[in-house]
């Protein structure tokens, strides 16, 4: 930006070192600053102005240690107490995982964090900054700055500060200069509040996330540069998906699809390479492990309930993947994305939000005989997190006042004002259920829907989970396609609409829970249908029945075989 702005302007553009300013030697800083903002008015005499930029300001204008909004974010391995857990996290929207970590934080509901899809954690408002009381260049350097950028102008020149003096003549009053003072940083908390006073840098802008428009035109660029197949219609789907990339996260995208399409021996990039580009610089490349069979069918399930419900009740967000490859800090995932920019959150949403959560749990229950995994444990805090704060927080429950509010004022205790011993009001009125009720009461019911949804789309859990096993990692749109019985982009879910061939789904998996039960191996094979692999794009690198989709490539059987 500060390029742009001396390019338009044209005036020269000078770029300062965050380090610059860093010295072992008391003073140095100060003749530094001193220096640069001499070079700075010269070159403004000079050439009409000159525009100067200051990377990573917060090394340089900060007078001490400050204790800013939000320091020690909990990271995703943190925030569950089972590591080897579903990523309870990645389908929901990034406002909620910011909720979700806030609350384990103990911190306001006001802090200045928020999360990208899969719950990674970015700060603009940050804690620790500089080097105590020295500013991070040392002593004065700071108060040196501070100086220069608004401090009273000495007349310039030796003839006009000595001789006309010593002739008894007023010194000429120094020229304007035109120095326009540009910074950036990621932690402006941290920043002194002098340096932000009107007159000095008394404008501040927050540099959010491009808009889908701007991403398109971004990938464009990009991909102009390099061998593609990609059409109009794939770069703004791949815009749509990505909604929290930057320039750099798209340019490193372009840059890991091109490494991948030559790593298959080709100069042209697909879309199935820009897909496993994508998932692998999200989560990472998966573990080399491979599962037991009657585990990977219930973490095949486990996922498959959530893509499921996330399919049938919640329009605000779109799966964006499914994947049972384990990763380093879950077994399996179903990321999903925002279809536009939104900006208000709603009740139904936050409702939405948590029934996707509690579809894992309603599911293994319900296909494991009412059995259920550790694995659920990041999926219930998500979803209580979420109804307490609507039931306490954001007037989305039951009652209207604010949890926050009775606490600080003491209005709130741990039994319902006006109640008993035997739990009832000495006026006869009705008794007001108390939070932690009320948030049970809130997630019995959505457990409830969950569970008549589940029932009602039994057949469409053992097709997803069938597919996640057969392929390990599907795309959302062949999650829809599957669900709906028709093709999609990758997969051909048509296959699943036979009824035959659901029929040898349920008797596999009763097959795996009669495993299950017994803690043997399943003496069933997985089923394949009748006409072979259900794979609509044919690879001229892959031999028949092998498929690439989300990390190394794997057989599939045929029907010969």
């Amino acid at each position: 930006m500060a390029e742009a702005v001396a390019g338009e302007t044209e005036n020269p553009f000078v770029f300062v070192d965050p380090g610059a300013f860093i010295n072992m030697f008391m003073g140095i800083g100060v003749l530094k600053v001193k220096g640069l903002f001499r070079k700075l008015r010269k070159l403004a005499v000079r050439y009409g102005g000159v525009v100067v930029f200051f990377d990573e300001a917060d090394s340089l204008g900060s007078r001490g240690t400050m204790s800013g909004v939000g320091g020690n974010i909990a990271s995703p391995q943190s925030f569950s107490k089972h590591a080897m857990a579903c990523n309870g996290l990645s389908y929901l929207t990034p406002s909620t995982m910011a909720e979700v970590f806030r609350s384990y934080q103990g911190s306001s509901l006001d802090t200045g964090t928020e999360t990208t899809r899969n719950g990674r954690l970015s700060r603009f408002v940050a804690g620790a900054g500089g080097m105590g009381g020295m500013g991070g260049g040392g002593a004065g350097t700071l108060q040196a700055l501070l100086t220069e950028l608004s401090g009273l102008k000495k007349p310039r020149g030796f003839f006009n500060r000595t001789v006309r003096r010593s002739l008894g003549l007023k010194p000429k009053d120094p020229p304007k200069y035109r120095i326009l003072v540009m910074m950036a940083t990621n932690m402006p908390e941290s920043l002194d509040e002098a340096l932000l006073r009107p007159g000095r840098i008394d404008r501040i802008y927050r540099v959010g996330y491009p808009s889908k428009a701007g991403r398109i035109r971004t990938y464009r660029g990009y991909f102009d540069k390099v061998a593609h197949s990609l059409n109009d219609e794939e770069i703004e789907r791949l815009a749509t998906i990505t909604p929290y990339a930057t320039g750099a996260t798209i340019k490193d995208l372009v840059n890991e699809s091109l490494i991948i399409a030559i790593r298959d021996g080709r100069d042209v990039i697909s879309w199935r390479d820009v897909v496993r580009a994508k998932q692998l610089k999200e989560f990472g490349p998966p573990d080399d492990v491979e599962y037991i069979e009657r585990e990977r069918h219930a973490v095949a399930v486990h996922e498959a309930c959530h893509a499921v419900a996330a399919s049938k009740i919640r329009q605000h967000l779109t799966i964006d993947l499914a994947t049972i490859e384990k990763g380093s800090n879950f077994l399996g995932l179903v990321a999903s994305i925002p279809p536009e920019d939104q900006f208000t959150r709603w009740r139904s949403e936050y409702e939405a939000d948590i029934m996707v959560s509690l579809a894992s749990l309603v599911g293994e229950r319900m296909f494991f005989d009412g059995d259920n995994s550790s694995g659920v444990s990041g999926d219930l805090e998500s979803a209580t997190t979420v109804a307490t704060l609507m039931e306490g927080y954001w007037g989305m429950g039951s009652t209207i006042s604010s949890h926050s509010i009775t606490q600080k004022s003491g209005t709130g205790s741990s039994r319902p004002s006006g109640r008993g011993v035997t739990g009832k009001r000495r006026d006869g009125g009705p008794n007001p259920e108390m939070l932690g009720d009320r948030i049970e009461a809130k997630l019995d019911e959505l457990y409830r829907k969950v569970r008549d949804l589940l029932e009602d789309n039994r057949d469409k859990v053992f097709a997803v989970a069938h597919a996640l096993e057969a392929y390990k990692t599907v795309t959302g749109e062949d999650i829809t396609a599957i669900i709906a019985g028709t093709r999609g982009p990758l997969l051909d879910g048509t296959v699943y609409s036979d009824k035959a061939f659901v029929a040898e789904l349920v008797l596999y998996h009763n097959a795996v829970l009669a495993a299950h039960r017994d803690h043997r191996d399943v003496d069933f094979p997985l089923p394949m249908p009748k006409k072979g692999p259900a794979i609509v794009e044919a690879d001229a690198k892959l031999l028949p029945g092998e498929f690439a989709l989300g990390g190394a490539s794997q057989m599939l059987p045929t029907e010969e075989s």
